[in-house]
């Protein structure tokens, strides 16, 4: 559809913004929420705002909303949980599905598909709590919750003795933790629009690890685009990342993060099904890239829901 085409469409809808939620990502999520909030009432749509909480049912009922536009990152919103509520409710709603939202939440399953189709991604073990520590042959390792998004619980650890305060650090935000082999090169993301990669996004953290400061303060990181990288490992990641859209049965929009090492493989890292919507997100950086403003990516990802 074209632009005007959904905006017609839409003109008779009360579209229901979902936001906040209770993850450690709330913050970010209101961020996100509001930003697309905003761009809806200035195109003078019925839209109203929902922050996320366990009345969830209840507050959208009472809202009377035809479309719910989610833009919830982390546990509950990110990973199937609000999905299934509103197909029970029969309310269509943005972006991805159940199990898509599932599978790209829960990192090791990711992992498990990016390996079964033959998608390059770090060697990994988990771990769960009170279970014995697996053997670490080599590091550095990257440590991290298995369901956690915007770099929350995540550290680099470098030799056994920082072991044990990541796993507490990780294990605060998950009863599953992964360990994983740590790929030194240039880390970039890739959107995946409706079935087409975005331009590549190269990203050069200030602080030398894109953590949360990096990824949502301004001036935390730097974002090139397209990204510093030779034609055949772009060509080879845009093609990962339409691979992953396909093979996790997204729908709308993912983001894809990988790292491209210095003989040029691109390691695929996770999926992310509901990307940041904010001023320094990546996915709206890619869509000015390749002429969608703000407000026409926030229509084409809600052509979804129609």
């Amino acid at each position: 559809m074209t632009i005007s085409e959904i905006l017609e469409k839409l003109n008779n809808k009360k579209i229901g913004v979902l936001y906040g939620g209770l993850s450690s990502e709330r913050t970010i999520s209101i961020k996100s929420g509001k930003a697309v909030l905003n761009v809806l009432k200035k195109l003078k749509l019925n839209v109203c705002g929902i922050d996320v909480n366990r009345n969830i049912a209840e507050e959208i009922k009472k809202e009377k909303i035809d479309i719910a536009y989610i833009v919830l990152h982390g546990p509950m919103g990110e990973d199937g949980a609000i999905q299934g509520m509103l197909e029970v409710m029969g309310i269509p709603y943005t972006g991805c599905g159940i199990f898509s939202s599932a599978a790209s939440m829960d990192k090791d399953i990711s992992k498990h598909l990016f390996k079964y189709v033959g998608i390059l991604t770090p060697e990994w073990k988990t771990l769960k709590k009170f279970e014995a520590v697996p053997e670490i042959k080599k590091y550095p390792v990257i440590v991290k919750p298995v369901s956690q998004g915007s770099t929350i619980g995540v550290t680099i650890v470098k030799n056994d003795s920082q072991f044990v305060e990541a796993a507490k650090k990780a294990f605060k935000y998950d009863k599953e933790i992964i360990i994983e082999k740590f790929i030194d090169g240039k880390e970039i993301t890739v959107g995946v629009l409706n079935g087409k990669a975005l331009p590549l996004v190269g990203i050069v953290p200030k602080g030398g690890f894109y953590d949360f400061k990096s990824k949502y303060q301004k001036g935390g990181s730097k974002h090139i685009i397209p990204a510093r990288i030779s034609k055949k490992a772009y060509k080879m990641a845009q093609n990962s990342a339409e691979k992953v859209y396909k093979i996790f049965k997204c729908k709308a929009i993912c983001r894809v993060d990988m790292i491209v090492d210095k003989n040029d493989k691109v390691w695929v890292l996770e999926n992310n099904t509901i990307p940041g919507m904010t001023e320094t997100s990546l996915v709206p950086d890619e869509g000015r890239a390749v002429g969608y403003n703000f407000e026409n990516l926030v229509l084409k990802i809600i052509e979804s829901a129609l």
